[in-house]
């Protein structure tokens, strides 16, 4: 089997022992789950602990639809949020509790377990990490939460009816849990499994979050304290970079290095992932999904776009009318990580799926209330089934550690020459880019997206911003993102798609040959021999073009001319209220002493 190692539900009686109602406020005793003929072995602590195993698969590669990287015409959170009235009875997710209630079960029994010391300590630790991952998230989302470290009864009411406790503690106390998970957690553990440098990895990911939200954000009122958690991440980062014997994959292919690491089938040997999630067809299938393409409900953005560098190192965006460049221009020149992201002229479409036009060169394919672009990051193009769901997802990439210690330490002020050679400079070896140098010209457009950053490296800062954007493109790290910089206001920019300067013929291949022809609404396509064709004898594909709302088959901002248009207004981002979520109503009610916070009711 090509798979050494998979995380499998492999007991029927450990799903009925851990089984509980997420709610809160319902749960079962803990006599009721016969703990007293389980934690026993290590063969017992094992099989616990692989069932808090929650890690991201190919649902990520959809993750940045509500950014300004994608946009989506299916309903998610933040979308409806900033189009409508939202209030604590209409926003009621994430307020649930079972996970944490499984994690501290497990730290109430393990100790029981006959085994040495040393490896008691690593199961402690995998499961402290595992309460860190949950509470950090609880933190992301509400900002102050109760803490519990405790199995609670339902007959404890002082902790099943207490206030939530303050962000600066529960953070304090998920960080003990990340350093004693850090100094316990065995290193070397099979492929696939948490192992001391997955731990430190989010150690280093979550203290750059809090760091860099404690310092945007005002509201907390915890400014003073984010640069303790950036010399957290910083000093984390680096002990990766040093002791971890992780590095870049790099081929020297400068063309396909940085695609392959999203379609490979086997990134157990991988030298840049520190966790893969593995799979194979028929025993853990991958679950990937041919909407990742981008003509279901997902496409990707020209803000997206328009964020990649050109060829020499030069800024996209300083082109005189780079927002008028055609589909074909923009793709010319620029760095190579774009084509293997995005769907490029003359890229060969194998995999057919629904896609009406069938394989061969793809011609970009219009719809309304869709960019026009398309995502290959991710899409496996490829007719083998059993290949496709063996296909592995990168969990965790030493290219995030890289980038981590580059922007905590430009955050700090402390970035040197030296440090991006050995962080931003090796990523962009990979694709054979120019070097970032210290001191670079500052991007407007850059600049104007992140108008909040201040201090003697704001210009190294927004370029390390640029580069995180365009390497974790379209995987599911922009919302974080956006929110730990303050920069939600970004996410009232409707997403765009394809320029068009008219409506007439387009050739979409990069070929010179016309391939679609935009028509006015009022017009009807033509059928059969009527249709024009073009100087290879092909007929043209034909468009219905006009504004949001009218008959038409793709939306254009002034209805016979230019960009693409997917949504007709994204709404308004309150700040700094959106940057969290409400505790649900209905729990409010059940414990008053949960009381809401920035301005949520």
């Amino acid at each position: 089997m090509k798979k050494s190692y998979k995380f499998l539900l492999t007991s029927v009686l450990l799903v009925a022992m851990v089984a509980c109602n997420d709610d809160f406020l319902d749960k079962l005793p803990e006599t009721s789950i016969g703990t007293e003929n389980f934690f026993n072995t290590e063969e017992d602590l094992n099989i616990y602990i692989n069932n808090l195993y929650n890690f991201p698969g190919f649902g990520n590669y959809l993750g940045d639809r509500a950014t300004d990287n994608a946009t989506t015409t299916g309903n998610t959170e933040l979308k409806t949020m900033m189009v409508g009235s939202p209030s604590s009875s209409t926003i009621t997710g994430g307020w649930n509790w079972g996970d944490l209630r499984t994690i501290n079960l497990f730290l109430e029994n393990y100790e029981r377990a006959q085994v040495d010391q040393e490896t008691l300590d690593h199961y402690g630790g995998l499961a402290r990490f595992f309460r860190a991952r949950f509470y950090m998230d609880k933190v992301k989302r509400f900002s102050d939460v109760p803490w519990y470290e405790e199995v609670i009864d339902t007959n404890e009411d002082e902790l099943l009816f207490k206030e939530r406790d303050n962000r600066d503690f529960v953070v304090g106390k998920i960080f003990e849990d990340y350093d004693f998970a850090a100094e316990h957690v065995f290193a070397n553990q099979p492929s696939g499994a948490v192992n001391q440098w997955v731990v430190k990895t989010y150690k280093a990911r979550h203290a750059l979050y809090e760091g860099t939200f404690r310092k945007y954000h005002p509201e907390l009122q915890l400014q003073a304290s984010a640069d303790d958690y950036l010399r957290i991440a910083r000093d984390v980062a680096k002990d990766i970079m040093d002791n971890s014997g992780f590095s870049i994959y790099n081929t020297g292919n400068t063309d396909s290095d940085y695609f392959e690491l999203f379609n490979s089938t086997n990134l157990e040997s991988n030298s840049e992932v520190i966790l893969p999630r593995i799979y194979e067809h028929e025993t853990l299938n991958s679950g990937w999904t041919s909407i990742i393409f981008g003509n279901f409900e997902v496409s990707p953005s020209k803000d997206l776009l328009q964020s990649y560098l050109m060829t020499d190192g030069s800024y996209y965006t300083d082109q005189s009318d780079y927002e008028e460049n055609l589909f074909v221009e923009e793709f010319e020149n620029r760095d190579p990580r774009l084509r293997q992201t995005y769907a490029f002229p003359g890229w060969e479409l194998i995999y057919t799926s629904t896609y009406s036009q069938g394989g061969g060169i793809y011609i970009q394919q219009l719809q309304k209330n869709f960019s026009g672009y398309h995502q290959i990051k991710g899409f496996l193009n490829g007719t083998d089934e059993s290949v496709n769901y063996s296909v592995d997802f990168p969990v965790v990439r030493f290219a995030e550690i890289l980038l981590t210690y580059a922007e905590a330490k430009a955050e700090l002020g402390e970035l040197s020459q030296t440090d991006l050679d050995i962080t931003v400079n090796v990523l962009r070896d990979r694709v054979g880019m120019p070097h970032l140098t210290m001191g670079p010209a500052l991007d407007a457009v850059q600049a104007a997206r992140y108008p909040n950053v201040q201090g003697g490296q704001v210009a190294e800062i927004l370029e390390i911003r640029r580069e995180r954007r365009v390497e974790f493109a379209l995987e599911g790290y922009r919302y974080d993102d956006v929110m730990r910089w303050a920069a939600g206001t970004l996410l009232e920019k409707e997403p765009e798609g394809i320029y068009f300067p008219s409506l007439g013929n387009y050739d979409l291949t990069g070929d010179g040959v016309d391939d679609i022809k935009l028509i006015a609404a009022s017009e009807s396509i033509p059928s059969g021999d009527d249709k024009e064709v073009n100087s290879l004898g092909v007929k043209l594909i034909y468009y219905r073009a006009g504004m949001q709302g009218d008959d038409a088959s793709v939306y254009l901002r002034n209805g016979n001319s230019g960009t693409v248009q997917t949504v007709s207004e994204r709404g308004v981002f309150e700040e700094p209220k959106y940057y969290y979520r409400p505790i649900p109503a209905t729990h409010v009610t059940v414990n008053p002493n949960l009381k809401q916070i920035f301005g949520w009711d």
